[in-house]
């Protein structure tokens, strides 16, 4: 469940966010998309309830270990799922990084955390000149508080966390989000296969894609990029396996090989280093501990009704 604190509830704005993140997941039904079941009011507390995944994010799992890049295009293509259904819906994420996407047991990753998503539906609440995300995984159009989002903004993302499985390490590092913020405006991405030989390159070139520092130069949609990769692996796979086997048990095997991780989102995570939201904090990082803080009273309240 998430939940409000009382004293922030009192804040229309917070109030209002709140509720546009509620409208944003009722319009969402994806397996890669964590589940909705809806929400209200008890008392002063606002909550909505989500599906339970019982296993790690998939940023527990790379503080442990770099992907290989095969285990990483079976991760990218769930993603690409979760991400065209969003952005067929006029949904974009904002925050697409490891520690928003969950893996079950089963070897499902599941896209959560819509907090600061953008409605494109909803004009009223389009910010403007505001910065919003976690600064590592931005888009230069994110960085400049650009007006105009796209879904090519969640593409940009989703190649940082590319990068990051394959290479074990972002492809734009630095001491402070200042001079990550100079690096995704005006330093040309790494190559993946400076790092990593047996790279593709058809995948390098995905990537390289991906990380354009104009939306028009990325990708057209979640789908495509989904196509491509996919036919990198199946290529890879007849020239190397003389078979074709999209596999995903080596997902599932992900889930179960994380030594000493437990499942779910630890107090460690709740808040990853990298975040930032200038000009918005306050409700953003008061809402995580509120859940912490009151969820049981909340819940309480509201099965043992009036």
């Amino acid at each position: 469940m998430k939940i409000l604190l009382p004293a922030v509830s009192r804040d229309r704005s917070v109030v209002a966010r709140f509720a546009r993140e509620m409208s944003i997941l009722e319009k969402l039904d994806h397996p890669n998309v964590v589940a909705y079941y809806g929400g209200g009011i008890s008392g002063e507390c606002l909550f909505y309830a989500m599906g339970l995944v019982e296993g790690p994010t998939l940023e527990e799992i790379l503080r442990h270990r770099r992907l290989s890049w095969q285990e990483a295009v079976e991760c990218a293509w769930q993603v690409c799922s979760a991400l065209q259904h969003a952005h067929n819906h006029g949904i974009v994420h904002r925050d697409v990084k490891p520690s928003n996407l969950f893996l079950s047991p089963g070897g499902e990753l599941k896209l959560g955390d819509f907090g600061i998503a953008l409605d494109t539906g909803e004009a009223e609440f389009t910010e403007t000149g505001m910065t919003v995300g976690s600064y590592q995984y931005m888009a230069p159009e994110q960085v400049r508080g650009e007006r105009q989002i796209s879904g090519q903004t969640d593409l940009y993302a989703l190649r940082c966390m590319l990068y990051r499985m394959i290479c074990g390490h972002l492809p734009f590092q630095g001491t402070n989000f200042a001079v990550i913020f100079d690096q995704h405006l005006h330093v040309r991405p790494p190559s993946l296969r400076e790092e990593v030989v047996d790279c593709p390159p058809a995948l390098d070139q995905i990537v390289q894609e991906l990380l354009a520092k104009d939306p028009a130069d990325r990708p057209v949609n979640a789908r495509s990029v989904q196509g491509r990769i996919a036919q990198t692996y199946i290529e890879w796979q007849e020239r190397e396996l003389g078979r074709v086997e999209w596999n995903p048990a080596a997902i599932r095997k992900l889930a179960a090989g994380v030594s000493g991780v437990e499942a779910g989102r630890g107090p460690e995570a709740a808040f990853p280093e990298g975040e930032i939201v200038p000009g918005d904090v306050s409700w953003a990082k008061l809402a995580g501990p509120a859940a912490v803080c009151v969820a049981a009273v909340a819940l309480a309240r509201w099965l043992s009704g009036p």
